[in-house]
């Protein structure tokens, strides 16, 4: 490997330092989104029961025990749970507003590697021809064909460089982008239902009273049984 890179020339270090942030920055985001990925609807169900029982402060402790945005959604909610249903939606709005950035961080940067790299495959295949037929024209117009192979080999390492770059980056861009996606619909899903739950909960329970019958009541009875 140390070869090509030689044989590139400059613009290759370059690529080869592209490379290694792409790695790094898709390792961090792919263990960030492992973390912080749940299952949502066995959470809801298990928040929607404390709720039901008006247990507010055991649902506060399983949202802030569970890591990622969505608990955070919930736990947002949880908090103001007294409030009003326009007021619970946009605090979920707000949280989730604010989650956003942190899902998306430096997912700038592996689509600007995936769109870098390339270019400077280029940059360094066209400065690789400039030299070789440079070194043509020095020799009054004259060159082997092994000269002007070796010279076309050279130049064309860095195009290659800058697509077996590009090409997995791009595709780490895609599949991260994806899990973002994912994430920001359970964090409306949650969102909605954790709103929901607090707002529409119905009563504890109307009791049900069985009247004893008047006097009047138990007099007409026994009159209609004596018939």
């Amino acid at each position: 490997m140390i070869d090509y890179i030689q044989k590139g020339g400059l613009l290759m270090w370059p690529i080869l330092v592209c490379s290694i942030i792409s790695i790094a920055v898709f390792a961090e985001r792919l263990f960030y989104f492992h973390r912080a990925t749940i299952h949502t609807g066995e959470f809801l169900q298990g928040l929607s029961n404390l709720i039901s029982r008006r247990n507010f402060a055991e649902a506060l402790h399983e949202s802030a025990g569970t890591p990622g945005p969505v608990a955070r959604v919930i736990h947002s909610a949880i908090i103001r749970h007294d409030a009003p249903r326009s007021e619970l939606r946009d605090i979920v709005r707000e949280t989730g507003q604010l989650e956003v950035p942190k899902l998306e961080r430096f997912l700038g940067v592996l689509a600007t590697i995936a769109f870098l790299t390339p270019l400077l495959g280029l940059l360094g295949t066209v400065a690789g021809m400039i030299d070789a037929f440079g070194t043509i024209s020095a020799n009054g117009g004259y060159a082997t064909v092994t000269e002007l192979s070796n010279g076309v080999y050279k130049s064309l390492l860095t195009t290659a460089a800058g697509l077996v770059v590009a090409t997995p980056t791009f595709v780490a861009y895609s599949y991260l982008s994806s899990r973002v996606n994912t994430l920001m619909h359970e964090m409306e899903r949650a969102g909605i239902e954790v709103v929901h739950m607090l707002t529409d909960r119905e009563p504890i329970g109307d009791i049900i009273t069985f009247q004893q019958p008047g006097v009047a009541a138990l007099a007409e009875r026994e009159r209609r049984a004596d018939r």
